[in-house]
């Protein structure tokens, strides 16, 4: 067993017989006299383990305090792997936290985690440097609109925003019932109820100039219909009736592409000749206009027709722009 289960071993032994011998813990956790010293003293000095030596009864147990008491130490069901796992996870969330709005909330846990591995803080430095997350084109916001939209995402209740459209740049007052916290391609959206539209809106952060949590509940709504409204299209773009594009990708493209999923309800196959078919649906064609020219030269849009001009209007753009 690894350090972690011995630590949980020991706790185990001493709450259910009371006192244990050094012997029996040494039988039991199957290591030498030296190792177990060490985790001792480690549960001690480093987890405020109540852990203390009865000469009289010649064993270890509890102090005077925690007996017949219910003891606990922190993050023994953890075992070393796992708790690796766990350093590699904060480095992926802070990837997504980039002004640290809900780390800093998380780090007394980590640095718990850390003391558990036995390691000093370079050497959990140097753990958490193993793993980097490359992101591009992040779009940065307001940490405190993060928090609070965050907040009333999880409270129920409801907010006063101030918003400003990306696409002419005006400024609008709404009341909304947030849903849920979107993350897609470096940005957050809240999807929410909007009283004053009377339906489903997905709002980019970075777009909330002002939030203010107010006292009423969020209205309800079942999260089935909301997915159903919002997560129909491909992309952040939603509201709308969804269209079915098809895709048809060069047989070199298809090696890598074909990998990908691109809608939940993509329907897709290989030709004979290598090809691959891709259908999707779709309900504002900005997004994946976007991520066809990605694959310029090795995709051909076969249907819609307007998506299939739209495209080659984008392809003649770029080419008369060199």
């Amino acid at each position: 067993m690894d350090r972690t289960e011995r630590f949980y071993k020991i706790e185990h032994l001493i709450r259910s017989r009371g006192c244990v011998s050094f012997a029996e813990l040494i039988e039991a956790l199957e290591v030498s006299a030296a190792t177990l010293k060490r985790d001792l003293a480690y549960l001690r000095e480093r987890l405020d383990a109540p852990i203390e030596y009865d000469a009289a009864d010649n064993g270890y147990r509890f102090g005077q305090q925690w007996r017949g008491g219910k003891h606990e130490l922190p993050g023994v069901w953890f075992n070393e792997a796992e708790l690796h796992a766990l350093l590699t996870m904060q480095q992926m969330l802070a990837g997504l936290d980039e002004q640290g709005v809900v780390g800093r909330h998380l780090q007394p846990m980590f640095d718990k985690i850390t003391g558990m591995l036995g390691v000093d803080a370079a050497e959990a430095e140097e753990l958490r440097r193993r793993v980097r997350l490359i992101g591009t084109a992040r779009r940065r916001m307001a940490s405190d609109s993060f928090e609070t939209v965050g907040s009333a995402v999880v409270k129920r209740k409801r907010l006063a925003i101030r918003y400003r459209k990306k696409r002419d740049g005006a400024s609008s007052e709404r009341e909304v019932s947030p849903q849920r916290l979107v993350h897609h391609r470096h940005a957050w959206y809240l999807d929410a109820w909007c009283h004053a539209s009377d339906a489903y809106r997905r709002f980019a952060l970075d777009g909330i100039e002002s939030a203010t949590p107010l006292d009423t509940d969020a209205k309800a709504v079942p999260l089935a219909e909301l997915e159903a409204e919002l997560d129909q299209g491909y992309g952040i773009f939603a509201g709308g009736t969804p269209r079915e594009a098809e895709l048809l990708f060069s047989a070199e493209a298809a090696a890598w592409v074909s990998r990908e999923e691109w809608h939940p309800a993509q329907q897709s196959e290989f030709l004979p000749d290598g090809r691959w078919r891709l259908r999707l649906p779709y309900v504002d064609d900005t997004e994946l206009l976007m991520d066809l020219l990605r694959h310029a030269g090795q995709v051909e849009v076969v249907a819609p027709a307007a998506l299939r001009e739209a495209h080659a209007q984008r392809l003649r753009q770029a080419v008369s722009a060199l």
